[in-house]
């Protein structure tokens, strides 16, 4: 489908272990996506799904950096993407803007694209190869991403910190002053200090408005 007409696509925004990659399994429907603490996702990550109708048929996937092969066993695809991230981006903790393309097919997941973008990062991480003005970069490399007008915002935010303080739906609002294709996202509720977050009261209206993620 996606050969013929443009389809939305969704791009995650927040800072690193903000829960961006959760959300976006949740979308898919399957479980496949790196975990770690820290820098996780290296490498954008543009996952072209595509709908099976047959609810029966077994998902698969596939990697434009790995021509010829077709993946089945999604902890096997959790393997390839840090395999192809280490790659391009070096095994030092680096971030590259060199998107990774991963074409799953699934009768779990709709036809639309998702992007998981690197988290924000504001100070180099000691003892990697992450340059002094990676914050700058990752800023860069996000609102490259979001500026797209028919891109949605997933402005992904812990509940743990301040909405006003949120560097997701600061950089949002540069691009989509409006709100009116941004979504803010709540996650990790079990965290929640209630003295900062109010729900119902945010401080950054938004048109669709936000989520709670759990």
């Amino acid at each position: 489908l996606q050969n013929y007409i443009q389809l939305p696509r969704i791009a995650t925004l927040g800072t690193q272990s903000s829960g961006k990659s959760s959300v976006l399994e949740h979308i898919v429907g399957i479980d496949f996506l790196p975990r770690g603490d820290g820098v996780v996702t290296r490498r954008p990550l543009e996952l072209r799904l595509v709908h099976l109708m047959d609810p029966n048929q077994k998902p698969w996937a596939v990697f434009d950096e790995i021509p010829g092969e077709k993946f089945t066993d999604f902890l096997v695809v959790r393997t390839k993407i840090d395999e192809v991230t280490d790659k391009v981006a070096g095994q030092l903790k680096n971030i590259v803007d060199k998107p990774i393309v991963l074409h799953v097919y699934s009768p779990t997941c709709p036809d639309m694209t998702l992007i998981d973008l690197p988290g924000i990062t504001r100070i180099p991480l000691r003892g990697s190869d992450q340059p002094s003005n990676i914050e700058e970069i990752t800023k860069r490399m996000a609102l490259k991403y979001v500026s797209d007008k028919r891109t949605i915002i997933l402005c992904v935010i812990p509940a743990n910190i301040d909405l006003t303080t949120s560097e997701a739906l600061q950089l949002s609002k540069k691009v989509d002053e409006s709100g009116l294709r941004t979504i803010g996202v709540i996650t990790k509720i079990d965290i929640m200090d209630l003295s900062l977050i109010h729900i119902s009261e945010p401080t950054r209206p938004l048109y669709i408005s936000y989520a709670v993620f759990c």
